[in-house]
């Protein structure tokens, strides 16, 4: 059995276990327009296979990721403007790397895109746009 991703457009939309036999028959019997089925590893993240195996399209698939034909790979939409696709990896990497301070428990770093806007506006420490965040400040924002 091998993971497959049902990709319309671009655009995963569901991932499921199958034979490749049951894959082929799906192509050939229900084909959909625009929709292919792509192999797919949970053994595979940020390029690098976990099992010491060769990597199967960069990262495992997972329903909204992108599938790009011509890296041949999976990856997230883009989390914020400013930051870029690492082309070996197929992870987004923000223009100034995480601050490595400890933090409490229950606090992590919360990327703020506003917040670095406007420090490059106005020439600012661009370094303002890693906050410090409790789960709960974090789902008030995205609520």
């Amino acid at each position: 059995m091998a993971h497959f991703a049902k990709v319309k457009d671009g655009i995963v939309k569901e991932v499921i276990v199958a034979e490749q036999d049951f894959i082929d028959h799906l192509e050939t019997n229900f084909p959909e327009e625009g929709v292919s089925w792509v192999q797919t590893s949970y053994n595979t993240s940020a390029g690098v296979h976990h099992n010491d195996g060769t990597p199967l399209r960069k990262n495992y698939a997972g329903v909204g990721m992108i599938y790009d034909e011509v890296r041949d790979a999976f990856y997230e939409t883009q989390p914020h403007d400013s930051w870029t696709l690492d082309e070996t990896s197929c992870m987004w990497n923000p223009p100034i790397p995480k601050p490595m301070k400890t933090l409490k428990g229950d606090q992590f770093f919360y990327w703020n895109e506003e917040a670095y806007q406007a420090a490059l506006t106005d020439s600012s420490d661009t370094s303002v746009a890693w906050e410090v965040k409790t789960r709960a400040e974090v789902n008030t924002i995205l609520a």
